[in-house]
């Protein structure tokens, strides 16, 4: 309940991981949670008592992966946005991938990578397939420039219907793979990236500047 409080105060948003094949939380005995199972929660009774207290809960559902139905329909009865991650977009030949721009939905928060993904230029460099890269070529309608491949996608996710759009600083910078903030299931070397404060340079926070106000994202007094 305390963090919830500060959340709302701070006006940020937390992010409730939904588990995949039920609406659950994990339980594991003292601090191992190695040793821990999935358990059924009245998931909805918790959300219902903080909804009688916050008027606005700020609840970002981690919808990742393989979700069940009735994940969706708690999600949907309790009007939680869900997560669309543009670099997942281009692994399948599949016009219905609920993480193409044009199936996006107004109510879901958009990125072009979190901070368990590649930056955009090291996933093109060194994970990408050949037919991924062709599939994204294609839905760009022109030859990929690697060095502006981050714009490309900032562009993409700005112009889209998403209630919110959130960028890693990264991805803002154009950096490779080197920059990478997590490894998933690895132990060295997460964590580590920093950057300072020269490579914040005008001309980059001028761009991203004028293509938010361009679509329509500037912050309004």
């Amino acid at each position: 309940m305390r963090r919830v409080i500060w959340l709302n105060s701070a006006k940020r948003y937390a992010r409730a991981a939904m588990c995949r094949k039920r609406c659950g939380g994990y339980s594991y005995p003292k601090r191992e949670a190695v040793n821990g199972r999935w358990a059924k929660v009245p998931t909805e009774d918790f959300f219902h008592v903080l909804s009688l207290v916050f008027k606005h809960l700020p609840i970002i559902a981690e919808d990742l992966g393989i979700i069940t139905d009735d994940v969706k329909e708690t999600m949907a009865r309790l009007g939680f946005p869900g997560m669309k991650i543009l670099l997942f977009a281009f692994g399948e030949e599949k016009p219905t991938h609920p993480y193409l721009p044009y199936n996006f939905i107004r109510n879901c928060v958009v990125y072009t990578g979190t901070h368990d993904n590649n930056t955009i230029r090291g996933w093109y460099e060194h994970e990408a397939r050949p037919e991924d890269k062709k599939r994204l070529s294609r839905f760009l309608g022109k030859k990929i420039e690697i060095k502006k491949l981050n714009w490309e996608f900032i562009r993409i996710l700005e112009m889209s219907v998403a209630d919110t759009v959130i960028i890693p600083l990264q991805d803002v910078l154009g950096l490779d793979g080197k920059s990478r903030m997590n490894q998933p299931g690895t132990l060295n070397g997460n964590w580590q990236w920093r950057f300072l404060a020269k490579d914040l340079k005008p001309a980059i926070a001028k761009k991203l500047s004028e293509m938010t106000s361009a679509c329509g994202r500037a912050l309004r007094e």
